[in-house]
């Protein structure tokens, strides 16, 4: 597939938002916590009707390590279910190897999904050939791929000069970028410009858009979607004094998107705006008390400031 033919096919951008999943109590469920899936799907239809251009299931803010197999599943079907044409659907495809990854990608196409979402083999520091053996195998089902840079947790690191190796992979449309280095948005551009650049990292996104990344794969869009939308629609039409004025009370609450806790982060957010966020499943506790405070201390800016906007 040529760059013309990749930049055509690259259909993962706009803004994606990696779903948060809610929990009821339930005895008989892994840690006592069942999926509420009616209440997930409620999510995903909310989230689209209030301007974003799909979700991510089963991706790290989604939990997707602490849920069974069968959970797993049934949360992309349930994703691609609750959202069908209004909307894209990208699933986590993670995988600690290439055959587990493969297996949740055919899974997903089954579904019905639009595209994958998938890191590099993890729980292992994969070499160069590893890693592209890895996302040929996911790319083989033949579903569009957003590969996804995230050495903070992954410990491998996709590269520019890595990425465009990976980008001559057939169905690799798009990465996911996580370094936290926005100077990477351009160099990836320069060295695979057949692969669509997604701001992955929440505290780094209007620097990412301004500077040509097409996408956001998001976390605090849980929380503020038509905000987040309309600070997208200002980036990519270069509005910047606009995009900043709602970036700046944004920031503070968007940095809990790359810290260790960011799932309990954006859950408490959304219990801020009167949204269902509640627990989370082991190994993630609750928020120590300093750190909830400085959440709500955070969301409170920003609420505040979004208030006064509408006002």
């Amino acid at each position: 597939m040529s760059d013309t033919e990749k930049q055509r096919h690259a259909t993962l951008g706009g803004v994606v938002v990696a779903t948060a999943l809610p929990y009821r109590e339930d005895a008989s469920a892994p840690a006592s916590l069942a999926v509420d899936y009616d209440r997930y799907a409620e999510h995903c239809r909310w989230l689209v009707a209030n301007g974003c251009h799909g979700v991510g299931p089963n991706g790290s803010l989604g939990e997707y390590s602490s849920l069974t197999d069968e959970e797993r599943r049934r949360v992309a079907r349930t994703a691609i279910e609750a959202v069908g044409d209004s909307g894209t659907v990208v699933v986590g495809v993670h995988g600690v190897g290439s055959h587990q990854a493969r297996q949740w990608a055919e899974a997903a196409a089954e579904d019905g999904a639009d595209g994958v979402l998938c890191l590099p083999p993890t729980m292992y520091r994969a070499n160069r050939g590893e890693i592209l053996a890895h996302f040929e195998a996911v790319a083989s089902v033949g579903l569009p791929v957003m590969v996804y840079n995230n050495p903070i947790d992954t410990k491998v690191d996709l590269t520019p000069d890595l990425l465009a190796e990976i980008s001559w992979i057939d169905n690799v449309v798009a990465v996911k970028e996580f370094s936290g280095d926005v100077r990477r948005v351009l160099e990836i551009r320069e060295q695979a410009p057949g692969l669509e650049v997604i701001s992955g990292a929440d505290d780094v996104v209007l620097e990412s858009l301004l500077m040509g990344a097409t996408g956001w794969f998001a976390g605090f869009p849980n929380v503020f979607p038509a905000e987040s939308v309309r600070l997208y629609e200002l980036a990519v039409a270069g509005k910047v004094e606009e995009a900043r004025a709602l970036y700046e009370p944004l920031i503070a609450a968007f940095r809990w998107d790359s810290r260790t806790e960011f799932v309990q982060a954006i859950k408490l957010g959304m219990e801020q705006v009167g949204r269902f966020g509640g627990p989370c499943r082991p190994p993630r506790g609750a928020l120590t008390e300093r750190m909830r405070e400085q959440v709500k201390a955070d969301m409170a800016r920003a609420v505040d400031a979004l208030g006064k906007r509408a006002g």
